[in-house]
């Protein structure tokens, strides 16, 4: 049985690594760890902070948690990442991903995390790439297990579509950047 998730917003983080030395917020249910110190969560809550890089997170997460590799729920929301690090496409059980609120402007950001495999939920809004035509078609063609996507369902037309998009190799063009004002 896992635990809470393990919160660490709002807490001015500049750095994934940041989150060792610091204490995880309180949470109504309780926290429990290990003999070593280690949580039993599969959640994380980095949200609300200025991270602008994910370097760490690689040797983070196995100082944080009991099973590292089980990470299921990551929330990213509200920092400063201009890129989807592709440290992100080794948390293989990773299930649901919030990026909405940072400052990803290229779309093709958004290949990486078609690589995983049980990915069902991401939120992306609040990014320039949002302003991008067919945003949301390109997003559920390049993860294919979405369920939710901008906390709203990925209806079966908009899969199909998707669908019909992505082999037909039409489409935008993804590297396309926003440009900031």
């Amino acid at each position: 049985m896992f635990g809470a998730p393990l919160d660490f917003s709002f807490k001015c983080l500049s750095s994934v690594a940041d989150v060792v030395s610091e204490e995880p917020n309180m949470s109504v249910r309780p926290l429990r760890r290990n003999s070593e110190g280690k949580f039993s969560s599969r959640s994380l809550r980095l949200n609300n902070n200025i991270i602008s890089d994910l370097q760490g997170l690689t040797d983070t997460l196995p100082a944080l948690f009991t099973e590292p590799k089980r990470l299921a729920w990551l929330d990213l929301s509200f920092n400063d990442l201009s890129h989807i690090h592709p440290v992100l496409t080794e948390l293989t059980e990773l299930r649901v991903l919030y990026l909405h609120g940072n400052s990803v402007s290229n779309l093709s950001e958004v290949d990486k995390l078609g690589t995983l495999p049980f990915l069902h939920t991401v939120t992306l809004h609040g990014n320039a790439m949002e302003t991008v035509q067919g945003y949301r078609g390109y997003v559920i063609s390049a993860v294919p297990h979405l369920k939710m996507m901008d906390f709203s369902a990925v209806t079966k037309q908009e899969r199909v579509m998707a669908s019909i998009w992505h082999r037909g190799g039409r489409g935008l063009k993804s590297t396309k950047k926003i440009k900031e004002d």
